[in-house]
């Protein structure tokens, strides 16, 4: 449910920021991240049919399931888009946005890879997808913000906020997902399979704790961050951890 959600905001972004980019190079790479996203938005609401969505339901349960954290996330993202912005709207989008999904998506793959590698197959070219789409952010707009650097406080403010969203994003779905986590493991070892024994960001996904899952995860994403604004001019801001 939150990987749909998230897609739509990405593709929401993406599309915007088309008519705002100040030259064609960039309005057509985003064209391009515009189709990836669309792409990305059809396949992970295909499995949510594949799960037992009907198609009919389809908007309510992304509407109830959505987390509000992550609605709240977008909504900062999109805001920088709907008003012209477009140097925040990429950051937001490119760095902050793809750089979070990234990181997440590599972590689904690697829990994925044995339990279902179908699913991993697909996150693979997904992460391949927002690999480039960060790319594009780094390259991009460190130019325009050296041209523009009246900008820095308010793109350095719009990445503490979202930040923000995103912990508290995580926060939620780590601690609604621990029954499923230990549900998978025991599955695994029922079937003989050493699904989970996969070493991550140096956590060990067969014995790791959800709260030590989501820490990494948490610690990598903000690490991420932390090295891409610093390459395009911009200071990372740390988040106020979410109580």
């Amino acid at each position: 449910m939150q990987l749909v959600a998230g897609e739509r905001c990405a593709l929401a972004a993406s599309s915007g920021l088309v008519n705002l980019a100040p030259d064609y190079p960039s309005k057509h790479f985003l064209a391009t991240q515009t189709l990836d996203e669309a792409r990305h938005v059809e396949i992970f609401t295909q499995r949510l049919f594949d799960l037992g969505v009907a198609k009919e339901d389809l908007e309510s349960t992304i509407d109830r399931y959505a987390n509000p954290n992550l609605v709240k996330f977008a909504e900062v993202l999109l805001e920088k888009v709907s008003d012209g912005d477009f140097i925040a709207g990429v950051v937001g989008q490119n760095i902050v946005l793809e750089g979070m999904a990234f990181t997440v998506f590599e972590l689904l793959e690697a829990t994925s890879r044995d339990l279902n590698p179908k699913f991993a197959q697909t996150l693979s070219g997904t992460i391949a997808d927002e690999r480039r789409h960060v790319g594009f952010g780094e390259n991009r707009i460190g130019s325009l913000i050296s041209e523009h650097p009246e900008k820095k406080p308010e793109i350095e403010k719009m990445q503490q906020e979202m930040s923000y969203y995103m912990l508290a994003t995580f926060a939620d779905v780590f601690s609604a997902s621990g029954e499923s986590i230990d549900e998978g493991r025991k599955l695994a070892a029922q079937q003989g399979a050493d699904s989970l024994s996969t070493e991550w960001h140096g956590a060990d996904l067969e014995t790791a704790t959800i709260e030590e899952i989501e820490g990494v995860l948490a610690d990598t994403v903000l690490g991420e961050f932390k090295n891409r604004l610093g390459r395009i001019g911009i200071e990372y801001q740390s988040p106020s951890v979410p109580a």
